[in-house]
């Protein structure tokens, strides 16, 4: 019985000492490994002091989180959409955005070491880009439902990072990343078009 009621105890105590929920610091997830589907991005906070690290630390910590929102994203459409041009499109983002995610931790291995987490929520872009998201939602919907409103994420999504590498500073230590910002502008303004194209014909076939 003793030993019943220690065992108890410390079950207890175990439960207490635990966080209260929604107060995980997503600065300290694994954003290329996490399995984010459910996850409400919106409410993502800060890495403590990451408004003073190195500009290139910020971007590339704050940029790895937003990749894999698009990435939550795109990842429903593989069994939610009847459309081949969904499935392409979002097959597309999650190989490059996955491709671009694994260049920014090698950098980041390399320039950094070990340095802290500094996702920046407040670096330009990222709140814009994070707003609108809602894996729930997306993920109770199928068929032309679901295809327009992934398009109506995304888009506000990826103008969200386009709006994030245009506002990273670089020098000459870290030039990779400059051609990093202009291959996510060059690409996400396309795939924005394509979308917008998309939304018209798609969101009257819902009325």
């Amino acid at each position: 019985m003793k030993y019943f009621l220690l065992v108890l105890a410390v079950a207890m105590l175990s439960v207490c000492d635990r966080p209260p929920s929604g107060a995980a610091d997503h600065s300290k997830h694994d954003h290329s490994n996490a399995t984010h589907g459910t996850m409400d991005h919106s409410k993502m906070e800060s890495s403590p002091g990451a408004a003073s690290a190195p500009h290139a630390l910020q971007f590339i910590d704050t940029m790895i989180a937003h990749h894999q929102g698009a990435i939550d994203m795109a990842l429903l459409a593989g069994t939610r959409t009847q459309r081949d041009e969904t499935k392409k499109l979002a097959q597309g983002i999650v190989a490059e955005q996955r491709r671009e995610i694994a260049k920014m931790q090698e950098w980041r291995k390399k320039w950094f070491g070990d340095a802290k987490p500094a996702l920046n929520m407040d670096f330009p872009g990222m709140r814009t880009g994070m707003a609108g998201m809602d894996t729930v939602k997306l993920a109770s919907l199928k068929a032309n439902e679901f295809d327009v409103e992934f398009i109506k994420q995304m888009i506000p999504h990826h103008e969200g990072a386009i709006e994030m590498a245009k506002a990273l500073k670089t020098d000459d230590n870290y030039a990779e990343l400059q051609g990093l910002s202009d291959s996510i502008i060059r690409t996400q303004s396309a795939e924005i078009e394509q979308m917008k194209g998309w939304l018209g014909t798609w969101s009257a076939t819902t009325k």
